[in-house]
């Protein structure tokens, strides 16, 4: 059986689906500046709030200071423009799923849709692992390291941009279940052939926290332990999808039926 298409609607002409993407882009990216218009009014709120973990463990009398002349003023937005694509980002997923939708097998996008969805939600779920438990730990464990004399001051710039790094690290690290189940049901690999290779998982799960994280055991431990076990978690809920469905004559696109 020969499949129509792999893009939406095979009834548009080439330069329709650009003018769908383009329409969908700026739909986007109006949402995204919306969003970060509302956000820059509290940007000075928003550094404050990421601030937190390590104001907590400063020394008594430290704070934090500011390098650059304008680090004061470009800190906050650039962490208002990070929040507005966070916030932003369902949306986002939302309008490429619509503008691909239409060119799949429903089999497909039943699988698919929960993919998006959950891959939204694990980044999320990333972020807050990293703000509410790792950097606690990791800004206690520093705070206690340093030399004694040496005054405990962080630049403001420099801060959000390690912090937005180690969000980013744990976020995509907390998509190891999307890929686990992606790499079973694309036939790469099989379920069984995954479990058996359990033990280099978890060595390669140490590596990527040494390589993700600042040079100590607790941040690289507090980053491999949960690859490991959302690969566990992966390897579970790919017995879903590890023997595909085959698409029958039936099983059409929306934009049509198959010839």
């Amino acid at each position: 059986m020969k499949r129509l298409n792999n893009v939406p609607d095979a009834g548009l002409p080439f330069i329709g689906h650009l003018a769908e993407l383009r329409d969908r882009i700026l739909r986007t990216l109006l949402v995204l500046f919306i969003l970060f218009a509302g956000l820059s009014v509290f940007a000075s709120e928003l550094y404050g709030y990421l601030a937190v973990p390590l104001l907590r463990h400063l020394p008594q009398g430290s704070q934090m200071i500011a390098i650059d002349v304008a680090s004061p003023f470009f800190a906050p937005f650039k962490l208002a423009g990070f929040v507005a694509l966070l916030l932003g980002l369902p949306y986002v997923f939302y309008q490429a799923w619509a503008f691909v939708a239409p060119g799949l097998y429903r089999h497909e996008r039943r699988l698919i849709f929960p993919l998006i969805l959950s891959s939204i939600v694990l980044f999320y779920g990333g972020i807050a692992f990293a703000y509410f438990l790792v950097f606690p730990v990791m800004f206690g464990f520093f705070s206690t390291v340093a030399p004694t004399g040496v005054a405990v001051q962080t630049d403001i710039s420099r801060y959000l941009d390690f912090v937005l790094g180690m969000f980013f690290a744990f976020g995509a690290a907390f998509e190891v279940p999307i890929l686990t189940i992606l790499l079973v049901w694309s036939g790469l690999v099989t379920r069984a052939g995954l479990a058996e290779k359990r033990s280099y998982i978890i060595v390669l799960s140490f590596v990527i926290g040494m390589i993700l994280t600042p040079p100590d055991v607790v941040s690289q431990t507090l980053l491999a332990i949960p690859i490991w076990l959302l690969f566990e978690f992966g390897l579970q809920f790919a017995r879903l999808v590890e023997n595909p469905v085959v698409p029958d004559p039936e099983d059409e696109t929306e934009s049509g039926s198959e010839p």
